[in-house]
């Protein structure tokens, strides 16, 4: 039985005559009828007998017939998937965001998609930004989300929002009483800051030396979150960029903006290559929503 004569079979069966069967699948009934005597031909057998204006079953088509429906249900089950994929409702998606993006907007974001789409199964990983511009090259995954500038030829960019490096500090410190804080006056505290090879090192130090700043660096971190905590405890006052802080509770620790300000930007990466899926597509869209409702953070 080729797929016409499947489907023919199967809308006769449904629905107990040629008319029936000729409606549900919009051919006229001559059609109909010419395709199940060919069936019959070819298989050798009668399927249907004739009772009034009806057509009942043989008991070889009904034998046949829990196999044909089988396949069918499994043509809607794939017309069911194919709907949901081009609505983004199913699907994979791969992140790569650096930190501390990747625990706190990007986080809020996923989790959130999620919830609208509980069928999409999604992988993050929290790498630092080179990592995820290596990831996004070798097509490891889908989205990037690292810091800016990322200039490699295969990666295509957008920005998302712009931050700043910042001060967090306890709540009684005595800094934590301005609004914001001069990078020369940080010229006798202990800071905590990322590490030399950290790119956001490089905008920290550059701040310090138009400040003519040579700061007692207390301790160096590989994250941001790791810096929060030092100070939390008592270690200094962590120069990261504080956005994760609105993401935590971590009781007795403020954000500053430093003056003058050293800014960042978040970028979200994709290989030039490789066209983006409706998932993915439809993630950036629910994340520039996200980004929308934090109004900590600027979009120009």
């Amino acid at each position: 039985m080729n797929l016409r004569q499947l489907e023919v079979f199967h809308a006769i069966m449904s629905t107990g005559s040629v008319t029936g069967a000729a409606r549900k699948l919009n051919v006229t009934q001559p059609a109909v009828s010419t395709v199940l005597k060919h069936c019959e031909q070819q298989l050798q057998m009668r399927l249907f007998v004739r009772k009034g204006s009806r057509l009942e079953p043989t008991p070889e088509a009904l034998t046949l017939f829990p196999d044909v429906a089988e396949i069918f249900e499994r043509v809607r089950a794939v017309e069911r998937l194919g709907q949901d994929l081009r609505g983004g409702l199913q699907g994979t998606l791969s992140i790569a965001a650096c930190f501390p993006e990747a625990n706190g907007v990007i986080a809020r974001a996923v989790a959130t998609f999620m919830q609208a789409r509980p069928d999409i199964k999604i992988s993050l990983y929290a790498v630092a930004s080179p990592i995820v511009v290596d990831k996004v090259v070798n097509r490891e995954v889908d989205l990037g989300i690292a810091y800016g500038p990322v200039t490699h030829p295969e990666v295509s960019t957008k920005t998302l929002f712009h931050s700043s490096i910042g001060c967090v500090l306890p709540e009684g410190h005595r800094l934590a009483r301005q609004d914001s804080i001069k990078v020369a006056e940080l010229r006798h505290e202990r800071v905590i800051t990322y590490l030399n090879q950290s790119p956001m090192r490089t905008f920290v130090d550059l701040a310090f030396s138009e400040a003519n700043v040579s700061p007692v660096f207390a301790a160096q971190v590989s994250i941001s979150l790791s810096g929060m905590m030092l100070a939390r405890f008592g270690g200094g006052i962590a120069v990261v960029e504080p956005l994760l802080l609105s993401s935590l509770e971590l009781p007795g620790l403020v954000a500053r903006p430093l003056d003058p300000a050293i800014e960042v930007s978040t970028l979200a990466l994709h290989n030039r290559n490789t066209a983006k899926s409706v998932v993915a597509q439809a993630f950036l869209l629910h994340l520039a929503s996200t980004i929308e409702q934090l109004p900590a953070l600027r979009k120009d």
